[in-house]
């Protein structure tokens, strides 16, 4: 399979995301839609193999990292194709592969509107029908939102924050969850921003005043704790 040959066809389509299944041909995301990479059969074991050798070849330690812990994310780029962030992940006894576009230009708060591809939940979350979505107006995921109150109603008594970016939305958001009196832990490895150096101002920032910024083990570790003590499963 040449891997950069389906990303070239992909980009020119306009595609934001492209999804490898073992057993399924190429899947483009495009304007929120879904739909496989016109005649490109199924991925075979050795196509999916082949790919992941491709976006690991300058980078073997990589590779070893995916064999060991079973998820990797990398940046892969080739000579006239944009660079994509690639997550590598196992499932149902194989692994998958997903590229996402990184755009040249960062989006503003202008290109995140209802329906459009920044907004869409990532479905490696792995939301369940029952959980809530809270549609943000603003920085803070309490500006104009009923979060205060589906938090009061479900008995929340602390938040865990993760998300993007660490100096907008997180900071924001874990500014209001102090003025309204959630404790709130914010994992490090769970957040992020456009840059290093804000990032990790905003972290010391938060830390200082707002949140207990933790490792994402003692967030983890705390869920689970919470669990045990009410008789609950993770």
């Amino acid at each position: 399979m040449d891997l950069n040959a389906i990303l070239r066809i992909a980009v020119e389509l306009g595609a934001s995301d492209i999804h490898m299944k073992l057993d399924q041909p190429p899947m483009l995301r495009t304007d929120g839609s879904i739909a496989p990479l016109p005649g490109c059969p199924e991925l075979g074991a050795q196509d999916l193999l082949a790919a992941l050798e491709t976006v690991t070849q300058t980078a073997p330690d990589r590779m070893r990292q995916f064999h060991e812990s079973g998820d990797l994310d990398i940046a892969y780029t080739a000579e006239g194709l944009p660079r994509f962030r690639v997550n590598v992940f196992r499932q149902r006894g194989s692994f998958a592969i997903v590229m996402r576009v990184i755009p040249s230009k960062v989006p503003t708060l202008g290109d995140l509107q209802l329906g459009g591809r920044w907004v869409e939940i990532d479905e490696r979350l792995g939301r369940r029908d029952d959980e809530t979505v809270i549609v943000k107006k603003g920085a803070s995921g309490f500006f104009g939102t009923n979060l205060a109150s589906v938090l009061v109603s479900q008995g929340v008594d602390t938040v865990i924050l993760c998300g993007a970016t660490t100096s907008g939305c997180v900071r924001a958001t874990a500014i209001d969850l102090l003025q309204y009196g959630w404790p709130t832990l914010v994992p490090r490895e769970c957040v992020g921003d456009r840059a290093q150096a804000p990032h990790d101002a905003n972290l010391f920032d938060i830390q200082a005043k707002y949140a207990d910024v933790v490792s994402v083990e003692d967030a983890v570790a705390y869920v689970e704790s919470v669990a045990q003590s009410a008789g609950a499963t993770v």
